[in-house]
């Protein structure tokens, strides 16, 4: 996960202030960029949930791990735009298929050894990763480094973690009889609710996850000042996961997602309301500190209600966080063009942040009544 997703998919954000300077680009081109590789994220969840995956989640998840290593390395060899929006595309269809087959393998084994609870700590890998990608591209730039340098160092970074990942990842054992598939996703409005919330979660958050650093850059924070916001950023997501399912023994799944929305919108408002650089510190340690555990809560949440297929489960809501990180870089690249300054989308983004926290809130008694059926 540190490799695919902390540095595959989240060093584009760090990067980003430098590319932009360097390739004289403005921010809706740096959204295309980064909804590009959302399109392949989308388009790689809705194929993993096909059934053309079962018995092969351990061959799909580590030759996408390798490919995402090599597509880093790609962008810091090319300034071609539309071969970099290919190469971004293909790096979010890498990023989905190794979270989905992945997280399948793991949290199939932890399920078998009575560990179902360590499914958060699956997700800390993001947080180490945006921690290296802090430090790989604050070392390179504060040593003069140009923009593609970011990239070429986090490629060496990221196949090294990869070459780690696949010496202590065990193929899942074979079934002793053929393959079954999962059944339909069941019909009902708890499923559907929370799939439209999970969505709306991932166009809010992903505003400043994309922007963060370009608004610390647009306040002249320089590149010390990037470094640490991200870095601060990566390590708020160490010691989410404990924090946030505590909370979910107590409150339940569905609310504690609900209040994780919330936390999340007031940090992507002071993000941009605050003034100075204490703002983009709040802001990124508030997104570091929600954004990872809220995934997984959501995730843990729909297995929940679709307990008989929560591979398909796991797809289609990802499919729906990604359509919403697809859509939302674009908008929010063309407002700041329009405005002059990413206020008015980041203020926009708390907003549906605030709407999908609002439907979470309503969905405890399903939650409550999929779980006595479970313990039944």
């Amino acid at each position: 996960m540190a490799a695919v997703m902390g540095i595959g998919r989240f060093v584009f954000t760090p990067i980003l202030p430098a590319m932009m300077v360097g390739l004289d680009m403005n921010a809706s081109e740096a959204g295309w960029i980064a909804s590009a590789n959302y399109v392949g994220y989308l388009l790689g969840a809705i194929l993993a949930g096909g059934g053309w995956g079962q018995g092969r989640e351990y061959r799909v998840a580590t030759s996408s791990l390798v490919l995402s290593a090599v597509l880093l390395l790609i962008m810091g060899l090319t300034e071609n735009y539309p071969l970099m929006l290919a190469v971004r595309f293909l790096a979010g269809m890498a990023s989905a298929f190794t979270m989905v087959f992945l997280s399948t393998i793991v949290f199939a084994r932890l399920a078998l050894l009575g560990r179902s609870d360590l499914q958060g700590t699956f997700f800390a890998g993001v947080g180490v990763g945006m921690m290296l990608s802090a430090a790989i591209t604050g070392l390179l730039y504060l040593g003069g480094a140009e923009w593609w340098w970011g990239w070429i160092g986090s490629a060496v970074v990221a196949g090294g973690a990869s070459v780690l990942a696949l010496i202590f990842l065990e193929p899942p054992a074979r079934l002793s009889g053929p393959a079954t598939r999962e059944p339909p996703l069941p019909a009902g409005r708890p499923l559907q609710a929370l799939i439209v919330a999970y969505g709306l979660f991932g166009a809010g958050y992903i505003v400043t996850a994309t922007f963060l650093i370009a608004i610390v850059r647009a306040g002249n924070g320089g590149p010390l000042t990037e470094s640490a916001v991200w870095l601060v950023t990566g390590l708020a997501v160490i010691p989410s996961m404990p924090l946030w399912s505590f909370l979910a023994r107590r409150i339940g799944l569905t609310a504690t997602f609900a209040v994780g929305l919330v936390v999340e919108a007031i940090g992507v408002t002071a993000s941009v309301a605050t003034g100075g650089f204490l703002g983009p510190f709040i802001g990124g340690a508030l997104l570091g500190g929600t954004f990872v555990a809220v995934t997984s809560l959501g995730v843990q949440a729909g297995r929940l209600l679709a307990k008989q297929s929560p591979r398909r489960a796991m797809a289609v809501m990802t499919s729906a966080f990604g359509l919403g990180q697809m859509i939302a870089p674009v908008l929010a690249g063309y407002v700041a063009d329009w405005t002059g300054s990413f206020t008015v989308p980041s203020l926009g983004a708390a907003f549906v942040l605030l709407l999908a926290a609002a439907i979470a809130a309503t969905l405890g008694t399903a939650e409550k009544a999929a779980g006595a059926a479970r313990g039944n």
